[in-house]
């Protein structure tokens, strides 16, 4: 199901947009982007937390070596 909004952006963005988007397909080049933007910020968030831990348990897991 698609839903349609209203959005503002740069002219210097929609003229990349159409550089690189196929003819006539902002709406998918815009979803994919965003698609994208999603997966990786996910994927950061994911990282940082399981760096979190391992700092937290950094003590106790190298005692648990020596």
């Amino acid at each position: 199901m698609y839903q349609a909004i209203n959005i503002h952006l740069p002219n210097d963005t929609l003229v990349e947009i159409d550089r690189l988007a196929p003819e006539g397909d902002r709406m998918l080049f815009i979803n994919e982007a965003i698609q994208f933007y999603i997966i990786e910020a996910n994927k950061k968030a994911l990282r940082d937390l399981l760096k979190e831990g391992a700092i937290a348990r950094a003590d106790r897991d190298l005692a648990l070596v020596i």
